[in-house]
């Protein structure tokens, strides 16, 4: 890469920012408990600070590394480890065997219950607050109140809630009693949420009744009977009665009981083991169910202990906003902000009602410091000439976040006229799979202009060819290394564990393959082109094609389908819906609105394709898999002969079609 090629730098942290950062005070700690070499010559901490060296550090000696990170943070357990790695090998790493602790424990140890723990508002809620000590009563009720229910440790609490602080303490409770928690968002159809539920046959379904979007009541209490026919397992419903207050459903235990049975309660922590299951999270394939990931206690607990501190650089004064819904990674990645002297701001609702202001409108409100949002919320406010500042006091604001999507360059710009240059703007890639970020931010670097700052620490982020050689100023598969705490322990149900192997091992073995394209940079920055492989993701939440597929193809009208995700210049993308359709059948009349309608409910209503085409056939491979990559990569403007081998195709002159279809 020329000198002339770098991109702008657009932020640089001041010498009073990178002094008082906490990735500075823990390289202090490792420099002089470690011997890291973290600082060189220089007269100011921004000149001597050398990250680089900080995170190689991170992935070469990562039994230091790690266990650097349990000591400096002062993990508790309540037996000791035998060693740092017991095995290294991936799939299949063993971290700290011996040890046994709790998560929850790490959150509520030495706080102060007159302190500001959650902010909170909905559509239906004014901003409102739960102090520690009423956190701690909430989910100590809560606990109680599940453990009544004969729950505990290595059962399953589902939960099909919207981001409120009764969800986030219900969350907490059940992994108090060593129980795993799993989310839907209530606006998940009925299809997806038992397809991701029915996989890890919970004991107990936590349910609300409805929720409020974009002004509009959705009543779920149907969903949820249908849910409760769907899931023979689930021995009781307990129903958030937050639509409608007051208001029950026959079989179903009223919330409030629930916390009543507990009240009183002390808040206890059962130990558990370190790769004992804290939650599973859902991340979709292009084939069958999604995957069941499953995440224990430790790896999270060191993960976020690190990505949170030292990454986000959270702080006792800071108020950290993300907007999300409990079905994306990025719920479970805020509601860990609480490990920190943090506090967290939660909002359920429509980004953009009444107006793109709405968030905005919340920023002010809360005093937020770390605003959290995806790329495609930026792009959105960019694109209609919202103003974040216009009429709003945002002067506590010092950092924006951005992940879901890859940011684009002049997204980055649009910020900055926006806020100034006292504004640190971050973004992030990682994803469910490992719940945190392979690539993101770091207070200590400048921003440039459409690039992400650093490959996290402890994370061996490389760029590599098809033969495995690693890239640098170029474009690859997006790799990992060397194992890390919070990679998935096992996929629920995967006895044999070729699932996982098949989802992450099977390209380049024994190293992980995340599905996205990446390229390095000779300055250690990242740049994420999107995935590499065929899933779908919007605002976050990946669902595979197969659900999608699903759903098209109950239709009698549709025989075949082929659907893909494409990148757009602005960094949004649009989702191109191709169908085979049966002879008589045609896209005039209420077709397109009908599959819309099927994929809304059956799937999400993210996920609604921007376009639905009518085409003669579905490229396949001799073997029958859809051709959804190449016919990606074609529509990004790529040559189909370089995308595909004719000869393997059953059908090759079904990519002619798409050969003269233009991105966009």
């Amino acid at each position: 890469m020329t000198e002339s090629s770098v991109p702008r730098v657009l932020w640089e942290p001041d010498e009073e920012r990178t002094a008082s950062a906490n990735i500075v005070a823990f390289a202090r700690w490792a420099a002089e408990n470690r011997g890291v070499r973290a600082f060189g010559e220089g007269d100011t901490v921004s000149a001597s600070f050398d990250y680089d060296s900080l995170w190689r550090w991170s992935v070469t000696d990562i039994d230091g590394f790690w266990e650097s990170v349990w000591e400096y943070f002062g993990v508790r357990s309540e037996t000791p480890y035998e060693r740092v790695l017991g095995a290294r090998t991936m799939p299949g790493a063993e971290w700290f065997p011996g040890a046994t602790l709790n998560y929850v424990r790490h959150l509520f140890e030495g706080r102060d219950d007159d302190r500001v723990a959650i902010r909170h508002a909905t559509e239906l809620r004014e901003l409102g607050e739960w102090t520690w000590g009423q956190l701690r009563r909430r989910t100590a009720a809560i606990a109680a109140g599940l453990r009544e229910l004969g729950v505990g440790p290595g059962d399953r609490v589902a939960a099909y809630l919207p981001n409120l602080p009764e969800t986030v303490a219900a969350f907490y409770a059940t992994a108090s009693l060593g129980a795993v928690w799993s989310s839907c968002s209530p606006d998940f159809g009925v299809r997806s949420v038992i397809d991701r539920f029915a996989q890890i046959e919970p004991k107990v379904l936590l349910a609300v009744d409805g929720y409020r979007y974009g002004g509009r009541d959705f009543d779920r209490r149907p969903v949820v009977e249908e849910l409760r026919a769907a899931l023979p397992t689930v021995e009781h419903t307990v129903l958030l009665d937050y639509l409608h207050p007051g208001g029950t459903l026959d079989g179903t235990l009223p919330w409030d009981r629930m916390e009543e049975s507990g009240a009183g309660a002390e808040l206890e922590f059962t130990p558990v083991p370190f790769d004992h299951p804290l939650w599973v999270l859902y991340s979709s394939g292009t084939t069958g169910l999604p995957k069941a990931i499953v995440h224990g206690h430790g790896g999270i607990l060191l993960e976020q202990l690190k990505n949170l501190h030292l990454h986000l650089d959270a702080q006792e004064h800071d108020r950290v906003f993300w907007f999300t819904t409990t079905g994306w990674m990025m719920w479970n990645f805020l509601v860990s902000v609480l490990l920190t002297d943090a506090s967290i701001v939660l909002y359920d609702g429509s980004p953009a009602a009444p107006d793109l202001g709405a968030l905005w409108d919340l920023a002010a409100e809360a005093g937020v410091t770390v605003f959290g949002t995806s790329a495609g919320f930026l792009s959105s406010c960019m694109k209609e000439g919202v103003h974040p500042r216009e009429g709003r006091d945002l002067s506590a604001l010092k950092a924006v976040g951005s992940t879901g999507s890859p940011l684009s360059p002049e997204a980055f710009t649009w910020v900055y006229e926006e806020f100034g240059k006292d504004l640190w703007l971050f973004s992030t890639s990682g994803g469910t799979d490992v719940c945190s970020c392979l690539v993101g931010g770091t207070p200590t670097l400048p921003v440039h202009e459409g690039e992400i700052q650093s490959r996290a620490l402890g994370m061996a982020v490389a760029s590599w060819d098809p033969e495995g050689r690693e890239l640098v100023n170029e474009v690859g598969e997006l790799v990992v290394t060397q194992p890390a705490p919070s990679m998935p322990l096992f996929l629920w149900g995967d006895e044999s564990g070729e699932r996982l192997r098949d989802s992450y091992f099977s390209v380049y073995p024994g190293i992980w393959r995340h599905g996205d394209w990446i390229e390095i940079t000779d300055r250690g920055t990242a740049i994420i082109y999107g995935r590499s492989d065929s899933t779908i993701n919007r605002g976050g939440v990946r669902m595979g094609t197969s659900e999608i597929y699903r759903a098209v193809l109950a239709l009698d009208e549709v025989v075949d389908a082929l659907v893909v995700d494409v990148p757009q210049p602005d960094g949004s993308s649009r989702i191109e819906l191709f169908t085979v359709l049966r002879e008589g059948a045609d896209l005039e009349g209420d077709l397109p609105r009908e599959i819309a309608r099927r994929i809304r409910t059956d799937c999400s209503p993210r996920h609604v394709p921007d376009r639905v085409r009518a085409i003669s056939a579905v490229p396949r491979t001799l073997s029958g898999k859809v051709l959804e990559v190449p016919v990606k990569r074609i529509l990004m403007g790529e040559s189909p002969d370089r995308v595909a081998s004719r000869d393997s195709l059953a059908n090759p002159e079904a990519l002619d079609f798409f050969s003269g279809l233009k991105e966009g």
